[in-house]
């Protein structure tokens, strides 16, 4: 392989400690879904916990550099935000099966794509040592 060629390694395991932290983010996730009904933790706290979410359920089972990782949640969240522009829940006639409106979601903004984005640089800054290691 050339230096100008990339290869992402990717290794299956599982890691307790993402494992936890996954846990812990959907707890956190559930009790805003249920409890909290205001117009800033709810919209985007829980935006930019989703992929934090979903970046620690992968990093469960999956050992690799942690910034495809990052990159990779972060394009399937955006696909899911687009697939809301796109009414996707509506095209997969799932608009009266309320789980998946609410796994899908059924309205874009712009607001969301931002709070993905802020929960993918989390997730890259809490695993900045793994970054130092694998760069150096």
């Amino acid at each position: 392989m050339t230096n100008t060629e990339s290869k992402v390694a990717i290794k299956f395991r599982f890691d307790l400690k993402s494992f936890l932290c996954f846990l812990l983010i959907f707890v956190i996730e559930v009790i805003i879904a249920l409890f909290v009904k205001d117009s800033i933790i709810r919209p985007y706290g829980g935006d930019v916990l989703v992929v934090i979410l979903m970046y620690y359920f992968f990093k469960t089972f999956v050992k690799m550099n942690p910034l495809p990782l990052a990159i990779g949640v972060l394009f399937f969240a955006y696909a899911v935000e687009i697939g809301q522009y796109f009414n996707l829940v509506e095209v997969l006639n799932m608009q009266d099966n309320r789980i998946m409106r609410i796994v899908i979601g059924s309205s874009f903004s712009w607001g969301d794509m931002l709070c993905y984005t802020l929960g993918a640089i989390i997730c890259l800054f809490l695993d900045r040592k793994e970054m130092k290691a694998i760069t150096q």
